[in-house]
C-alpha cells in the first residue's frame, strides 16, 4: 500500500506530497523527486497514510529514490554558490531601486533554475531584475515572495520562553494566527509587544489552546444573553473561560443600574 511523504525543498516553502511504496522512508531522509519544474532533492518532514489525503483527485507524483553520496556532494557544491548569488541579486535590486529584501536562494538539483526568496511590503515589478539575473547566471530565474514569519522560520532563534522557535523546530506549516485568538484567551490586554514573536507577528503558540477554549466556551451563555441566577436576573457582559464563570450585570430596581458580579451560570 502506497504512503505519502511530505517533502520540503527550502526552509521557506511549504511541504509537498509525494507517494512511495517500494522502499522504506523515515522522517529526516533526503530523497530525489521529479517536480513540475524539474528534478529536486528534498527532505521528508512527515509520513501519512494515503487514505488520509483529502483531495484524492489530484495527481501525486512518486518519489524517484533516496539520495546517494554523489547527490549530496552535488547539493553541497550548489550550496557554496548561494552566498555570491545572493550578494549579486541584492546589488541588482539596489541598482533598479526595488523595495525588496533578498533573504535566501535555492539552486535546483538539476542545475537549470535558481529561486530567490524575498520580502517586500507589497507588489514589486521585478521584470528588469529577472532579465538581469537570467543574463548573469544563464539559468531560469524565479522570484518567490515570502512573509516575515517565513524569514523567522528560516533563520531560527529562541523565543521569550527560552526554547527554539516552534516554526524552526516542528511547525511544518504556519497557520493563520489572528487577534481573535488573543481575545478568546482573554490576553489581548497584554499588548502587541508581549503577544508578538521575534518576527513581529502574533505568536504561533496562541493557536495551541484554541480547541480547549472552543470546548470550554460551549458551556457558557453568549455575551448579551439575559439569564436568571440565584443572585438575580441579569445580562452576560463578559466571560472568564478557564474559570467557567461570567460577568453578569444585574437588573437594578426602578431603572437604576445594577451591580456587576462574577458568577458560575451553571450553578
Amino acid at each position: 500500500m502506497s504512503k505519502i511523504a511530505q517533502i520540503i525543498f527550502t526552509p521557506w516553502d511549504k511541504p509537498y506530497d509525494f507517494s512511495f511504496e517500494e522502499f522504506d522512508l523515515l522522517v529526516g531522509d533526503s530523497v530525489v523527486v521529479k517536480t513540475e519544474l524539474g528534478t529536486e532533492v528534498g527532505r521528508v518532514v512527515s509520513i501519512i497514510d494515503a487514505k488520509k489525503v483529502d483531495d484524492k483527485e489530484r495527481e501525486i507524483k512518486p518519489i524517484s529514490r533516496k539520495v546517494t553520496t554523489a547527490d549530496l556532494n552535488k547539493v553541497s557544491d550548489a550550496t557554496k554558490q548561494k552566498g555570491p548569488a545572493i550578494e549579486y541579486c541584492r546589488k541588482a535590486t539596489e541598482k533598479y531601486g526595488l523595495g525588496m529584501k533578498i533573504v535566501d536562494c535555492h539552486f535546483s538539483f538539476d542545475g537549470g533554475r535558481i529561486t530567490f526568496a524575498f520580502i517586500a511590503d507589497g507588489r514589486v515589478d521585478f521584470r528588469q531584475l529577472v532579465k538581469d539575473l537570467t543574463h548573469h547566471f544563464q539559468k531560469s530565474i524565479r522570484l518567490h515572495q515570502i512573509g516575515i514569519r517565513d524569514e523567522a522560520k528560516m533563520s531560527g532563534d529562541f523565543g521569550t520562553c527560552g526554547r527554539k522557535l516552534c516554526c524552526k523546530g516542528f511547525l511544518n506549516e504556519l497557520g493563520n494566527i489572528t487577534s481573535e485568538l488573543a481575545e478568546q484567551q482573554q490576553i489581548s490586554h497584554r499588548g502587541s509587544d508581549r503577544l508578538s514573536g521575534i518576527c513581529g507577528r502574533l505568536r504561533c503558540c496562541l493557536a495551541y489552546e484554541k480547541d480547549l477554549y472552543d470546548d470550554l466556551a460551549k458551556n457558557l451563555p453568549a455575551i448579551g444573553t439575559v439569564i436568571k441566577t440565584k443572585k438575580g436576573k441579569g445580562e452576560v457582559i463578559g466571560w472568564h473561560t478557564l474559570r467557567q464563570t461570567v460577568d453578569l450585570k444585574l437588573e437594578g430596581k426602578d431603572g437604576n443600574k445594577g451591580d456587576i458580579i462574577e458568577i458560575n451560570p451553571n450553578e
